[in-house]
């Protein structure tokens, strides 16, 4: 080719190298195709599978136990000290278990910052609805499900009066045990078990039950200690359930 100037061949090196560069790329691709949507497919499933698990409320309980007995006419609520972060304590005489007025008990398991925003919410609801302690927890775990704010929270609330116990999550769920017995935490289902196999002794009342199942709990959990910290209310004969 005449009349092309040192620069212009170049250039024209230049596009021709990259042309076929990107050739060999698209039939590489082309020949790979079926591996390609293998590895899409793979990867939008993963991602549906981890959006599902968010949607489905599942908290990872790290640090935490929280167990209330009711017992003949005595509600207790126990929760541990220890407070973890990775493999190592952090701390192993945090409080959970909080009262709100007289007769009320609140513990809660997962993030410290996002419970307590959720105890607030709970003191609102409970001004709200005054001695209606079943309604409180229903307004808070609709809010808690429906409001953008309040669904990133990462807890659950164990809320005990003299007549009622619910577990309150942030799928909306407002649950109240069977037996008297409610558990949360990472060894939550080890008080719970232990709790429950001594409700039926005849001289083991309902402190003595929380005491021994929160032991075997942290015997048991690698995240529970048996600093326990324990309060308890007693059902008033005038009181009426609501």
């Amino acid at each position: 080719m005449t009349g092309v100037t040192p620069v212009q061949s170049e250039k024209l090196k230049f596009t021709t190298t990259l042309s076929r560069f990107y050739l060999k790329m698209f039939t590489k691709l082309i020949s790979s195709r079926s591996n390609w949507k293998g590895i899409v497919n793979s990867c939008t499933n993963a991602h549906n599978f981890t959006k599902l698990r968010q949607l489905s409320g599942g908290v990872e309980w790290h640090g935490t136990t929280i167990l209330c007995v009711r017992k003949n006419g005595l509600v207790v609520m126990a929760g541990d000290g220890q407070v973890s972060m990775g493999s190592s304590v952090v701390k192993g005489n945090a409080k959970k278990i909080r009262r709100l007025g007289d007769n009320i008990l609140v513990g809660f398991a997962g993030s410290t910052a996002d419970a307590l925003t959720l105890l607030e919410r709970l003191e609102k609801k409970l001004e709200e609805h005054p001695g209606q302690l079943m309604r409180a927890c229903c307004e808070l775990a609709k809010n808690w499900r429906t409001d953008k704010y309040l669904r990133r929270l990462e807890a659950v609330l164990l809320v005990a009066d003299a007549h009622n116990t619910f577990e309150l999550t942030g799928n909306g769920d407002v649950l109240e045990p069977e037996k008297g017995v409610m558990g949360v935490g990472s060894g939550g289902s080890y008080a719970l078990a232990a709790a429950l196999a001594l409700m039926d002794e005849p001289n083991v009342d309902a402190e003595q039950v929380a005491r021994r199942a929160m032991k075997i709990a942290g015997d048991i959990c690698v995240y529970t200690n048996h600093n326990i910290l324990l309060e308890k209310i007693e059902e008033k004969k005038d009181d009426k359930k609501v």
